[in-house]
């Protein structure tokens, strides 16, 4: 059964609903109006270079649908802005002016070429187009980039324009930059490059110099904005970062960073809601999809959950996390599902990551996973409440300590998660880790239909990254700190030691 996701002017993203993650089962072949266009077998498909307010039949093997393609205002096409396109000389200015010139409805359309930019600021009810021959390069030298604020003051008014890390602060604006746009459009085969690795963004990354290092594509209080079909890669910090944003969509893209490089993850929205990302390609040197909602004064101040986030078809293939819960989330994240995702080489599946002193103005709950495969990954599931990297490590006694707190605002909640379907092959460390606060439980965890296949060439590893860790080797469930464990048709092959090792006190159901 074919779906249809999204319909824009000049692209439209299909998926073929089935039971499997990620890949159909078998290859198929798409037809546009009768002319051969691909041979695939991803659930996602997305056919790009349509014509805008257009009848299109497509075929896909079999089964025929209908779509009429959306109107477009005006097509404003780069290349009558003369730019340079030789990737040497800075087309930034040439861009933005065909932004700023294009009519409200209307399309920029990069033409083919290569393009060196800084950032390009977008504008409200417009789409932009890459062309399949277009590569955005971005200029590596920080002091050309402008500085969004973290918090600019007009008398008693204030705006934040910069984040990073959960807090407002001072950032380089990023290579596509909305701010409190609306109803836009970013789609194509393009190519945008941020080239990281040609200057000095990874080297003393704790260090701030000038500002905040910048994201790949960041969204700041936007609206009804949609990413689809390119292919960005190497940037700075997180490839996409949607900020106080909702009714977003990530549709098809493929998304690189290098591997082991800090802080470059893929997706991460904060602070935001009603996102999907469907058919996504990860491989990226830090977490696949980091789901963020700020650090205590963040949280304090705004109160903004990330929230309504659908994820699907997705493949992560590298990263130290797959779906990343935190660690700023003090506002809280909650309805989160996860369906028909391929992990492959994750260090984990489901990860949150959380401490003492992240507070409770949010929690953290209704979070379900449903038909995902993974292989490979060190450690399927993790939950830690005593993390202790990122913003104000907890290296600190009250941070790591296992003597039970007073609970107050500073105590973080972690509620429910449901794990349905799911098979895990080639687990190294552990099938899961589950560390909640003795004075703060993890409330509870259901695993129904859940296999663990164990690697029979596996090594020691740290699953969880707390003050004092311990190497792990094919551990089954290990949960300290869980009040309820619901176990139905959960099955362990290859484990060393017990299926489930539980210290303290967890009420477990076994079906």
């Amino acid at each position: 059964m074919i779906k249809v996701v999204y319909i824009g002017q000049r692209f439209v993203i299909l998926e073929l609903e089935n039971e499997y993650s990620y890949y159909n089962k078998e290859n198929y072949s798409v037809y546009v109006n009768d002319k051969f266009y691909v041979n695939d077998n991803k659930n996602i498909i997305g056919i790009y270079d349509l014509e805008p307010n257009t009848d299109y039949k497509i075929k896909v093997d079999k089964e025929e649908i209908n779509i009429l393609t959306k109107e477009e205002t005006f097509c404003l096409h780069t290349d009558n802005f003369n730019p340079y396109k030789d990737g040497i000389n800075n087309d930034t200015l040439k861009l933005q002016s065909a932004i700023l010139a294009c009519p409200e409805g209307g399309t920029v359309y990069i033409d083919k070429g290569t393009y060196l930019i800084t950032s390009l600021f977008l504008k409200s009810n417009i789409n932009i187009y890459l062309d399949k021959e277009c590569k955005l390069i971005c200029e590596v030298d920080r002091s050309k980039f402008p500085v969004l604020k973290g918090l600019v003051k007009d008398g008693n008014k204030e705006l934040n324009l910069g984040s990073f890390e959960g807090a407002e602060a001072d950032t380089f604006s990023s290579i596509i930059t909305g701010l409190s746009v609306k109803n836009v459009t970013i789609a194509g085969r393009g190519e945008i490059d941020g080239r990281a690795t040609l200057g000095d963004w990874y080297q003393n990354h704790h260090q701030v110099r000038i500002a905040n290092r910048p994201f790949g594509v960041f969204l700041n209080r936007c609206e009804d904005v949609v990413c689809a079909g390119f292919y960005i890669h190497d940037t700075a910090c997180w490839n996409i970062h949607p900020y106080f944003s909702s009714n977003l969509g990530f549709f098809d893209l493929n998304i690189q960073n290098p591997t082991g490089m800090p802080t470059t993850d893929g997706i991460d929205p904060d602070s935001s809601e009603n996102i999907t990302i469907l058919g996504c390609y990860f491989n990226v040197g830090d977490d696949c999809i980091a789901i963020k909602s700020g650090t205590f004064d963040f949280a304090k101040k705004y109160l903004k959950p990330c929230q309504n986030i659908v994820i699907r078809n997705c493949l992560m293939q590298a990263g130290h996390g797959g779906v990343v819960l935190g660690s700023e989330s003090s506002s809280g994240i909650n309805h989160l599902t996860v369906s028909n995702c391929l992990f492959k080489d994750t260090d984990r599946g489901l990860r949150i990551k959380t401490r003492r002193g992240r507070g409770r103005f949010g929690k953290l709950e209704h979070i379900i996973f449903n038909n995902i495969i993974m292989d490979n990954v060190l450690t399927p599931f993790v939950v830690n409440m005593f993390y202790n990297m990122g913003p104000n490590a907890g290296h600190e006694e009250y941070f790591w300590t296992k003597k039970k707190q007073v609970v107050d605002e500073t105590t973080p909640y972690v509620g429910d998660f449901t794990f349905t379907n799911i098979v895990c092959n080639n687990v190294s460390l552990a099938a899961g880790v589950f560390l909640g606060l003795p004075e703060e439980t993890i409330k509870s965890l259901s695993f129904k239909n859940v296999i663990f296949n164990y690697k029979k060439d596996a090594v020691p590893g740290f699953p969880v990254m707390i003050e004092h860790k311990e190497k792990m080797l094919k551990v089954g469930l290990y949960l300290d700190g869980v009040d309820k464990l619901l176990l139905d048709n959960v099955k362990f092959n290859g484990q060393i030691g017990e299926e489930v090792v539980i210290n303290g006190e967890t009420n477990v159901t076994r079906l």
